[in-house]
């Protein structure tokens, strides 16, 4: 394994991070908060990767599969440390609560160790919002952008080694070329998310962070209440929308750049907005039937709640933890199944599901017909054993992660629904739980050791 490649690539996204966080400083200037010692450490961060690729620059990338894996799992431990200097300098929060902050904020799992939001200054709420957007998809794919004009083959197994989705996909014949007309889908969504929730009455701070958040599905707000802070129906609907549309593979966003619908017509996206319909208006009539709500204020927040857990986004507009168990058990059904692969939701991802079910079928039909030779299809396409048994084998390692979670956090001394909640929503990104770690809730009760083996849970896939 050759280190040089590993290091001179992780020098490179370092300079990219921190020059985006040079936006961090302007959010300081305009708000006239002390933004001072966040430029002083961004500039030290950005010198320390700049020497470190000066003394590498000329040496030649030819980075394989295996370096790639490396590289990724490497690159969230420096994310950590240069998200949470920031946090540990403003806000006096130890180095494990500012570390498990800045992972959750670029893993876009949205578990806060804050308990008032509001008192943060500017640029800390800017700063973690912006650990969202470029967690989501756009320091992965930037950065191969980047790397792609040093050594093509490279950025393509680094793209391999982060692909959420069962197979790569190229639209275009360069990986440069697709991984940056993907962050400029990234880019235009989150403006076109930030103007809607702009016309709709938030503040343009307020309208630039959740825009970040939601595009991400990320979940960390400005607000104590989240969403429910804002009684604006165009607010929260306009976030339901955005949150579906980060759900979906990118790739089916690009080819609609292209003029081409096939993306949404593809199984997965059938079944994840199938599912989401369906979760939505069964959790609406339960809300009606507990809340004394209308039909219409239970289908707001019902319909958001959904898509907010689906998405793995977090976010909340009321306090779903108290209602009944049915709706709980509808909620928590949402939160197993995820959004689409290649696009910023975390979770197991729809198209798991698909195949697995699939599987598990054709095995039924082989049982019952043993000379038969039956395949699994989707959308068409055989599909072969190795994407097969790798789905199978993400699906057990994700569940064995969410037990060693459960067993932890319900060791440690906590209930059972916290233990469960807790272990989905840090394994699949999502957020809040339910009980102790519920949507008016955080994770600040868990002491620094939790806080850095939690780190080791999260979903990177």
């Amino acid at each position: 394994m050759n280190y040089k490649n590993i290091i001179k690539i992780l020098s490179i996204i370092g300079m990219t991070v921190s020059a985006i966080f040079v936006l961090d400083a302007l959010i300081g200037v305009i708000y006239q908060e002390n933004y001072l010692r966040f430029l002083a450490y961004d500039t030290l961060f950005f010198l320390i990767n700049l020497s470190v690729w000066l003394i590498l620059r000329k040496h030649n990338l030819s980075l394989k599969i295996k370096e790639s894996i490396l590289v990724v799992n490497l690159l969230w431990i420096l994310l950590g440390i240069a998200g949470a200097i920031p946090l540990y300098i403003y806000t006096h929060v130890s180095f494990a609560s500012a570390f498990f902050e800045a992972i959750s904020g670029f893993t876009t799992t949205g578990a806060t160790i804050y308990t008032d939001i509001e008192s943060l200054p500017h640029i800390i709420l800017f700063h973690r919002s912006l650990m969202h957007w470029m967690g989501g998809l756009g320091v992965i794919v930037l950065g191969i952008g980047l790397i792609s004009m040093i050594n093509p083959t490279g950025s393509l197994s680094l793209f391999k080694a982060e692909s959420t989705g069962i197979e790569l996909e190229k639209l275009t014949p360069k990986i440069k070329d697709t991984a940056l007309s993907l962050w400029g889908i990234y880019l235009v969504l989150t403006l076109l998310d930030m103007l809607l929730l702009k016309f709709f009455g938030m503040t343009w701070f307020d309208a630039i962070n959740h825009a970040f958040s939601t595009i991400s599905t990320g979940g960390f707000s400005t607000k104590n209440n989240s969403l429910g802070y804002f009684s604006n129906d165009g607010i929260i609907w306009t976030t339901t929308l955005f949150m579906m549309l980060a759900g979906i593979n990118f790739l089916a966003h690009l080819k609609l750049y292209h003029k081409d619908t096939s993306g949404y017509q593809t199984e997965e996206v059938k079944w994840y907005f199938t599912l989401f319909v369906l979760l939505s208006i069964a959790l609406t009539f339960v809300h009606v039937d507990i809340s004394g709500d209308s039909f219409y204020d239970a289908s707001k927040h019902a319909f958001f709640t959904i898509a907010s857990v689906m998405t793995t986004t977090g976010f909340a507009t009321i306090d779903y933890g108290t209602w009944s168990h049915l709706a709980i058990a509808l909620i928590f059904i949402a939160m197993l199944i995820g959004g689409n692969a290649g696009s910023t939701a975390g979770g197991i991802k729809v198209i798991r599901y698909v195949i697995i079910f699939k599987t598990l079928f054709s095995e039924f039909k082989r049982i019952l017909h043993p000379n038969t030779i039956i395949s699994v299809f989707v959308d068409g396409v055989k599909q072969r054993e190795r994407i097969l048994s790798s789905t199978f084998g993400f699906f057990a390692l994700f569940m064995l992660t969410v037990g060693i979670v459960t067993i932890y956090i319900y060791a440690r001394g906590f209930d059972a629904m916290s233990a469960i909640s807790g272990a989905f929503a840090i394994v699949g990104n999502v957020g809040p739980g339910f009980s102790l770690l519920g949507p008016s809730d955080n994770f600040s009760f868990f002491n620094d050791f939790d806080k850095l083996f939690f780190f080791y849970c999260y979903d990177y896939w």
